[in-house]
């Protein structure tokens, strides 16, 4: 087993200790907005169907979309067998897309059919996690590595390709521009090897901002 997917989210304390030392502005913004909360996404299947349905739309239709496809399941749940049984047609009633009813049905059919193991990605390291995961239409590597944060919340996930992580770069350091990739680069350095941390300290930071 791969020593990566032994190691757990750190503490608070920990984490305090680490900024101060490797990234004081960093530490700054942890301390006005306190300990770090990752709720454990416990059912994958669930999980990446909601990753894939929430692509490129916004956070109140995508709830829309998913209650729509909960509601048609009731009292059965989201699971593989049960959106098997679901056409494109039925897909696209809920609001989702025909390419997302796509990428659904290749997701469905892999884990139906064994050949993509989630109750076994916990036991795999992140490159590997994310390989897996790439393999299914529609899941690209930010996908897979919000998984590698919400479900399986492993410590040293560094989201360099999100907006709201490159966003919160900017204001933490109070960069003009998003960071390029040296900048990137160095303050994943800096991170190590607590970088989920960092990529959601950036979101939540902006959160902050804009509550103010």
């Amino acid at each position: 087993m791969p020593a990566e997917s032994n190691k757990k989210l750190p503490a608070h304390a920990e984490l305090q200790r680490h900024f101060r030392k490797r990234d004081p502005l960093l530490a700054k913004v942890i301390a006005q907005v306190g300990p770090m909360n990752i709720k454990a996404q416990r059912n994958h299947f669930q999980t990446l169907v909601a990753s894939i349905i929430s692509q490129q739309i916004s956070t109140a239709a995508a709830r829309t979309i998913r209650q729509r496809l909960v509601d048609h399941l009731h009292p059965e749940s989201i699971q593989p067998q049960t959106l098997l049984e679901l056409s494109h047609d039925q897909m696209r009633e809920f609001g989702i897309s025909k390419q997302k009813a796509h990428y659904l049905r290749d997701l469905t059919e892999r884990c139906h059919a064994q050949e993509l193991k989630l109750n076994q990605l916990h036991r795999k390291s992140d490159e590997d996690v994310i390989t897996e995961l790439t393999q299914v239409k529609g899941i690209g590597r930010w996908s897979a590595q919000m998984f590698l944060i919400f479900a399986l919340r492993r410590p040293n996930v560094f989201a360099s390709g999100d907006l709201g992580v490159q966003n919160g770069i900017r204001e933490i350091y109070g960069l003009t521009e998003r960071p390029n990739a040296d900048q990137l680069a160095e303050i994943h350095e800096r991170w190590q090897p607590f970088a989920t941390a960092g990529s959601w300290y950036c979101w939540r930071y902006l959160e902050f901002l804009k509550n103010g």
